[in-house]
């Protein structure tokens, strides 16, 4: 059974042996990167606090921030799932493997507010399985496909929040992906435990808006698993403890690609008419996300084995 972590203003915390109870690990580390640096001390403190259980509080009166904290490097997989490729008009079959980065300014709590600026009208979703850098990834570092957890520390529940007005018309992922809030992680930080990697395709990521089950699929769907994702960013990114990697979302997002005819037609358009077009059309989607809209985000196995949570965030639009 996997250990989940947990952070507030007051410290890092860890559930109790008896359910929906947390207890205090009285460490002294500010940032997940120092956290995760003194792993053996993180083991024994939950050990020593599980077993006297000091510090109990029920979950419900505790004020959870993200468990990831900056300074930290957000890197997230683009259209890694076969449904998501589909949804965006493009084959599972020749998809390649591309990454962006986000701010890490963005990261939010599981419970903070989704914070949409005035400008943005088109705000989207994707839940994802964050991989949580457990030691450092050198440049040049080969990641054994049947070892690639002994890099990770664990995994996270993540919302990958797009501004799709920002990102289409300027193909600006980076903005379009890092207003402050549009990356809510947690609640918790699920430590691996030996064999918990070899469960990774049973992780189950589910999201719904105010009650509506909008995406609902598993890790077996990914194109690249995190395995070939890590061994290519180690050709030329270097990775550390505390680092979040994002391993892209199932489709049923907002946003999918017009069809064909409608496509076509507007390939023949001038590009700011086409755009124009588009999002006219947008505007008619009812899925986008709107003031007040309450998005519930989960990763866990069937079986509750592994199991990071649920993140409850509500969508504030800037005035």
């Amino acid at each position: 059974m996997s250990v989940n972590i947990y952070r507030t203003a007051e410290g890092w915390w860890a559930d109790a042996v008896s359910g929906g109870r947390m207890v205090g690990l009285g460490l002294p580390y500010d940032s997940t990167r120092e956290l995760l640096d003194q792993r053996s001390e993180l083991a024994h403190a939950i050990a020593e606090a599980r077993a006297t259980d000091r510090g109990l509080i029920d979950r419900e009166d505790l004020r959870l921030l993200s468990p990831v904290t900056p300074p930290c490097r957000v890197v997230a997989q683009m259209t890694n799932y076969a449904s998501h490729v589909r949804d965006s008009g493009m084959d599972p079959a020749t998809v390649p493997l591309t990454f962006f980065r986000k701010a890490s300014g963005s990261i939010a709590g599981p419970d903070a507010d989704i914070r949409r600026p005035a400008h943005v009208e088109y705000l989207d979703y994707e839940v994802e399985i964050g991989l949580v850098v457990g030691r450092p990834i050198p440049v040049g570092a080969t990641i054994d496909p049947d070892h690639w957890d002994r890099w990770i520390a664990g995994v996270v529940t993540a919302n990958d929040v797009s501004a799709r007005d920002v990102q289409l018309p300027k193909t600006q992922f980076y903005e379009s992906k890092s207003y402050p809030t549009f990356t809510p992680l947690g609640p918790a930080l699920t430590l691996f435990e030996p064999g918990d990697a070899q469960r990774f395709r049973d992780l189950r990521l589910s999201l719904s808006v105010n009650g509506e089950t909008r995406q609902d699929s598993s890790a077996a769907e990914m194109i690249y698993p995190p395995a070939q994702a890590l061994q290519s960013l180690a050709r030329f990114q270097r990775l550390d403890p505390g680092d979040v990697v994002l391993t892209g979302t199932p489709g049923g997002t907002a946003l999918k690609a017009p069809a064909k005819i409608v496509e076509i037609l507007g390939s023949l358009l001038p590009p700011k008419r086409r755009w124009q077009a588009f999002f006219s059309a947008q505007a008619k989607n009812p899925r986008y996300l709107q003031d007040g809209d309450l998005i519930e985000a989960t990763i866990a196995t069937e079986d509750g084995a592994i199991d990071a949570g649920t993140q409850r965030t509500t969508v504030r639009v800037d005035r």
